[in-house]
């Protein structure tokens, strides 16, 4: 039971700061919104990046973060929104998280 206390806490903890880097970064909105429809179907980068009419080097920062422009500590992985799925012949899928649905139910459901 404590276990519980301690695991929805961090989940509150992690809230604020998810929804802070959601509403800093259109792309990564974008992709947390298209992940969210085709779940719990993954994706692949270039993929992705067709459907949020972006770059892939621009998913793959939002994603897993990049020096110049996307904070890796504010990355939609370090957030625990976005996972790894790894796919046949090496290709990385990305998929959303039971946390990241969570987040974007929310953030839908306050329009």
């Amino acid at each position: 039971m404590h276990e519980d206390n301690y695991e929805d806490n961090t989940v509150e903890t992690r809230r604020p700061l998810v929804m802070r880097a959601l509403r800093r970064s259109i792309v990564r909105r974008k992709i947390a919104d298209y992940l969210f429809d085709i779940s719990p179907s993954a994706s692949y980068t270039s993929e992705i990046a067709h459907h949020v009419k972006t770059t892939p080097t621009n998913v793959l920062g939002a994603i897993r973060g990049m020096e110049s422009r996307y904070r890796k500590d504010e990355s939609l992985m370090a957030l625990e929104i976005v996972e790894l799925k790894e796919g046949r012949r090496d290709i990385k899928l990305y998929g959303l998280t039971p946390f990241g649905k969570e987040i974007i139910q929310t953030l839908r459901d306050d329009l």
